[in-house]
C-alpha cells in the first residue's frame, strides 16, 4: 500500500517502522533526521516532486510517501471476548471512517466491525486515521445481523446511535457493550434498530438536526468509557 503526508508516515515511523518497505522523500529534510531514518530497516529513495505527485495521483503528499505492508483484517468473531466494540453500519466515507478509527483507538475501543460493505480502501483509511489503523483490530462482515447475533450471544449489550434514543447521559452502561453507528445519510435501518437493546442519543443545547457521524461517534465512545 502507498500512503503519503507527514502525520500518518511519522506515526508509522515511530510506532510501526517494521511495516515500512520503502520511504520516498520528495523534499529535503534535516541531516540529523535523514541520518536517523537511514539507521532504520527500510529503504529510502529520493524522488522528484513531480514523480511523487504521479505516485499519489497529485494529492498533497507534503514531500513524503511510503510503501507499507498491507493491512490485515481480523475475523470479527475474535472480538467476542472483548468488552467495547464499535460496529459501523453501511459507512463508506473514508474521512469519517479514518476519524472514527483514530478516535476509537484514543478512547479505548477494543475493535471495530464494518458491516454492510464488501470492501473498503484501507490504503486511504490508514492515511486518514493518521496511521492508527495499524493499532485497531478491524473486521469486515457483510451481514450485520450475523455480527449482532454473535455479539448478543457473547453477552454484549447493543446500543444504537439514533436521534430518538435516550440521552446517553441517562444510560447505565454495561461492561460488555457494542455501539452501532449508521451511515451519514441513512442512519441505522429500522430493522437494525428493532433488534438493538437500547437506542442512545446526544441531546443538543440548541436546535440542530444532527452531528457528523465521526463527531457523534466520538462523543458516544467517550461517554461509554468505563
Amino acid at each position: 500500500m502507498l500512503i503519503y503526508a507527514k502525520q500518518p508516515i511519522n506515526y508509522i515511523i515511530k510506532n510501526h517502522p517494521d511495516r515500512i518497505k520503502t520511504l520516498y522523500l520528495a523534499k529535503e529534510i534535516e541531516k540529523k533526521e535523514y541520518s536517523r531514518l537511514m539507521k532504520m530497516n527500510f529503504e529510502i529513495k529520493r524522488i522528484p516532486s513531480d514523480a511523487a505527485g504521479k505516485m499519489c495521483k497529485n494529492a498533497s503528499h507534503q514531500g513524503i510517501l511510503a510503501e507499507v505492508d498491507e493491512f490485515k483484517l481480523h475475523n470479527y468473531q475474535s472480538f467476542l471476548g472483548s468488552e467495547f466494540v464499535l460496529v459501523l453500519s453501511g459507512l463508506t466515507d473514508i474521512g469519517n471512517i479514518g476519524a472514527i478509527v483514530r478516535t476509537a483507538y484514543a478512547l479505548g475501543v477494543d475493535a471495530i466491525i464494518a458491516c454492510g460493505v464488501k470492501k473498503l480502501p484501507f490504503e486511504a483509511i490508514l492515511r486518514t486515521s493518521t496511521g492508527s489503523l495499524y493499532d485497531m483490530p478491524f473486521a469486515l462482515e457483510t451481514n450485520i445481523y450475523n455480527a449482532m447475533n454473535d455479539l448478543k450471544m457473547s453477552g454484549f449489550t447493543t446500543y444504537g446511535a439514533d436521534m430518538n434514543g435516550t440521552d446517553i447521559r441517562d444510560i447505565q452502561i454495561k461492561q460488555k457493550r457494542a455501539v452501532f453507528l449508521g451511515s451519514e445519510g441513512e442512519g441505522l435501518s429500522s430493522r437494525v434498530i428493532s433488534k438493538l437493546d437500547k437506542l442512545v442519543s446526544i441531546k443538543m443545547s440548541h436546535k440542530f438536526d444532527s452531528l457528523n457521524v465521526s463527531v457523534a461517534g466520538g462523543i458516544l465512545m467517550d461517554r461509554m468509557r468505563l
